[in-house]
Order: structure tokens, then sequence, then C-alpha cells
């Protein structure tokens, strides 16, 4: 149940006497062009047969269907979907009501949206002669009896003060609304055109559209309508983000780069980023990367592009890399924990694809320095140590976020401790209920150690935990907020990385705070500490 006044959803799983639980890694948001389904509606699949049902299967100009293809194919598991389009309309349906029709309009546009619909009265008195009953079926394909999904909305009325009128009614639809004025006349009841049949039904109007190919705008979307990547604000968690390109031969842009690793950033995610087209070689993409605008410790890139039987076309084609990609992480993740992954073996693609460009080892090794990493269809005979990278190497970051397997364990630590904890935000003002949060990451950290998640000889060097007075002074709590601090070592021992995580009603966030590692060890931890927090270093705005 959501509370109206916080917004955050209460059950009995997140509480003070639960251990905080592990959020799923390996989880893959997809954002782009597809030939159906919902628009702006993040979408949770489990294998691509599920993506052919609901959002239409593989499509030339969808680059996004290629690149799910290619992600269940290397291993991925699940992926939280994102329909985007651009001036895409839906079909209407046009159902006779007298002298003027009742219009309805689809809700997810294209040409392939197949609807239709039925008008009967059973059930509905002599007497009611504003009342009608509804069906609304969407197709797989027009004329069929693949029906897959259906909406029945008994006892409409066209009458404005009906606590039944149903352009109201239909706003509850996930299939169709109203459009236009409703008319004064119930619609005609459907006749059969099949006389064996006792139902009849009106097919929706050929007049849906796919619209334009994307642009960057589009990607972006708007924060005010929840649209394009904005629509990833209420979705489940995810850990990485793909954002394929607009057409097979136009990138994304720099703008929807940036606007996709922020939000990757508030969500604890990495975004995974396609070499441009125009990488056609290892020399070409080494000379594009030096003075290459996008860098980020949040994202992550494999070259080169993979090559790989279009079924549509039937024939090979080079194909953005960023679902195979992301395939491959999440097969890794199913095999060990995050933090077994510091040492890898090089990725190998599936044998379904192989790699547009063939690459040296020379080659890898200069690409790795500047935070690219590269996968290969057959494994090396002898093993090769290269810790993939994130594109924040060679950057002004913190040196282990170059790694990619330090970062997303970082990540995956402060999603699990901001969605385990947001019970504090109501008894934010309880020192007790401070010290049950306390003890609840510090149990939580304790089983990440125990497992070989950090480094250091003793807790003391691997971890921290802070939440007390400190840390939620009057103001803070008059505000309705509650502060936590936690650090860990994730490469050498007592070389904290710090992090600030505060709940307030109606929103939670996580921020790096400033320490002096060469300092923050052993013993000296909660003096350190605290000398950053009167200074005012870990509480700055």
């Amino acid at each position: 149940m959501a509370d109206a006044v916080t917004g955050f959803e209460i059950s009995e799983q997140s509480g003070p006497g639960h251990a905080i639980a592990r959020v799923t890694t390996g989880v893959t948001a997809f954002v782009g062009r597809a030939l159906k389904g919902p628009v702006d509606t993040p979408v949770t699949i489990h294998g691509f047969a599920e993506y052919v049902r609901i959002f239409g299967g593989l499509w030339q100009p969808s680059t996004m269907s290629y690149a799910l293809e290619q992600y269940f194919e290397n291993g991925g598991r699940t992926a939280i979907v994102v329909r985007v389009a651009n001036g895409a309309r839906p079909p209407t349906l046009t159902l006779p009501a007298g002298a003027a029709p009742l219009t309805l309009v689809g809700l997810a546009p294209g040409s392939r949206e197949y609807l239709r619909a039925s008008v009967d009265y059973d059930g509905i008195g002599d007497n009611e002669d504003d009342r009608f009953n509804l069906v609304v079926q969407r197709l797989r394909t027009p004329g069929s009896e693949r029906i897959e999904e259906q909406e029945i909305f008994r006892r409409l009325s066209v009458q404005p003060d009906s606590d039944r009128y149903v352009a109201n009614v239909l706003t509850d639809s996930r299939l169709v609304r109203v459009r236009g004025d409703v008319p004064g006349a119930r619609p005609a009841r459907t006749p059969s055109r099949v006389a064996s049949l006792m139902v009849g039904y009106v097919a929706s109007n050929p007049d849906g559209d796919d619209g334009a190919p994307l642009t960057d705008y589009d990607l972006i979307g708007s924060t005010q309508r929840g649209s394009g990547l904005f629509a990833l604000r209420g979705a489940p968690h995810f850990d990485l983000l793909c954002v394929p390109p607009l057409t097979r031969t136009d990138d994304v842009g720099l703008a929807t780069l940036t606007v996709a690793s922020r939000l990757c950033r508030d969500r604890h995610a990495m975004l995974v980023v396609d070499p441009p087209a125009a990488w056609s070689t290892a020399a070409v993409a080494m000379d594009a990367l030096r003075p290459w605008p996008f860098r980020s410790e949040q994202a992550v890139m494999y070259f080169p592009r993979v090559l790989a039987l279009d079924r549509v076309r039937g024939r090979y084609e080079v194909f953005a890399s960023c679902g195979a990609a992301a395939g491959l992480i999440a097969r890794g993740d199913a095999a060990s924990p995050l933090w077994g992954a510091r040492e890898t073996d090089e990725p190998v693609l599936r044998p379904t694809l192989r790699t547009a460009v063939a690459l040296e080892d020379n080659e890898r090794a200069r690409l790795a320095q500047l935070g690219v990493n590269t996968f290969t269809t057959v494994r090396p005979l002898q093993r090769r140590s290269s810790s993939p990278r994130t594109l924040g190497a060679g950057g002004s970051g913190p040196a282990d976020w170059t790694w990619l397997a330090a970062r997303r364990l970082a990540l995956f630590i402060l999603a699990s401790v901001e969605e385990g904890t947001r019970w504090i935000v109501f008894q934010h003002d309880r020192p007790e209920a401070w010290a049950r949060l306390r003890a609840q990451v510090e149990a939580f950290l304790a089983g990440l150690e125990d497992e070989g998640a950090f480094v250091g000889r003793t807790s003391a060097e691997r971890w921290f935990v802070i939440c007390d007075a400190r840390l939620n002074p009057p103001e803070s709590l008059a505000a309705g907020q509650v502060n936590l601090l936690l650090g860990f070592a994730l490469t050498h021992a007592g070389d904290f990385h710090a992090f600030l995580v505060t709940h307030r009603a109606g929103a939670s966030s996580v921020r790096p705070v400033s320490v002096n590692r060469l300092a923050t060890s052993g013993e000296r931890v909660e003096e350190e500490i605290e000398t950053s927090i009167l200074q005012g270093i870990a509480l700055d705005s």
C-alpha cells in the first residue's frame, strides 16, 4: 500500500526487523523505437518471445529490437523496455450511434495495433436507452481470433451525469479512450457479419501510423510527462541501461548520453554505450577516443560492433554492440558475484554473433588504457588478465572507478542500502531507530565481508557505518530527514569510498562525501569521520 504523505511503498519486507535484501543484478533497461506496444511505459520482460508478443519483434527501423534479441541470446535474463515514438498515431474505432458516431482511439500508436470493438445491450432494460455494453480487444493479426488482450465494460452510458459515463469509465482502459464528443444516442448494437457467430465486431480503422525515426529529443523525453528516458524514473530496479542508436547509421548524441548517465547515477546503474558507427577500425577508435567528449565512471563501452544475421533481411549485418555487451555482463553476474569479477576472462560472444573488426592483442591493450573493453568469439588459449574498465578511465574521478567490477559493486551496495532502509523515514526523529538502522546496515556489510567483497585484515579496515546525532542535528530532524554515512574499501585496506544516504518524506538520495582516506584507517575511522562532519565536509550542500 502506498502512503499518501511519503510516497513510499509500505510492506512487511523492508522494516527495521528485516535484513536488507540484495538488489538483483544483470537487469537491463532498454529505451528505443518498437513496432508496437505501450509508449513511455516501462515493461518488464524475461525473454525475446515476450518482447515479440508485446512489442512486435524484429523491425528494421528499430535498432532496439535487434539489441534485445542479441541481449537474450548472449545471456540476458531480465529486461525493462521503454518504447519511444516520434509522431506515431494510434488507430481509431468508429461505432455508429445515430446522427454522429462514438469514436474511440487506441492508446498504443502504430500501424500494427489491431483493435476491434463490439456493442451489445445484454442485461440492459427497455427503459435504459442510454446504456450499452462494450467489449474491446487487441488482436495479434487483423481479422483473426488470436486475442492478445480484452476488456469488458458493462452498463456504460452516454449521459454526462451518469456514474458510468463512457468517457470517464474508459479513462481506466488499457486499450482505448473516447475521442471527441460523446453522441447523444448510444452506439448501435454491432451486427455479426458471420451467420454462425452471435457477436459482431467493428475493426479499427487503418489510420495508425508508425511515425518518423527517433531523434535525441525523443529519446531524452520530458521530466514533466515522464517520457523517454524519464519514463525509467518509475521503473523497477535495473543496474544496466542500453540506449541503442537512433537508426542503423545515426548514433545517439552527446545530450542523450549525458542525460542517460545522470539517470544511471541516480538509479545506481551503468550505461552501456555503443561505439560510434564511424569507428571502423581500432586505429580510428583510438584516434577518436582521445578528444571524445563523453567520459563517465557511470558508463561502459565494448568495441567493436557485432556482425549478426538479420533475420528480417536474411543476411549478415553490422549492429551496435550494447545489447550483446549487456547480455555478457548479465551472464557473468549469473556465474559469479560482482566482487568475483575483478579478474575475469575476456567476454566471449555466443556463436550467433561475430565481431565486426578483428583486433590484435596490442590494440586490445591500448583500447583498455583508454577505457574501452573488447570481446571476442573464441576464448584465447592463454588467459588474458584484463579486468573490464569504465569510461571513467583516465578521467578525474576516483581511481577505483576505472574498474567496472569495483564501480558495479559500489552501486549494488548503495542500491541495496537505499531501498532496504527507507522505513526509517517513519521514525526519523528517534535515536533508538537510528541504532537499529545502523545495526541493519552493519549486518548487510558484514554479510558481504564474509563472502569476500572487501579488502583489509579487519572489519575496521573494510567498512564503517555511522548514524547518530552527529549526522542528524535538530535542523535535519525538523526537515523530516535522517542521514546515514557508510564507507567501504574495495581495492586497498582502509581506503574508503564514503557515501551519505539521506531519507526524507517522498524521496531518498545517495551522494559521495569527501573524507581523507589516507588518514581514515584502523582505530582512526571514527575520529577522522567525526572531524569531517564537524568541518562540514560530509554534509555540505
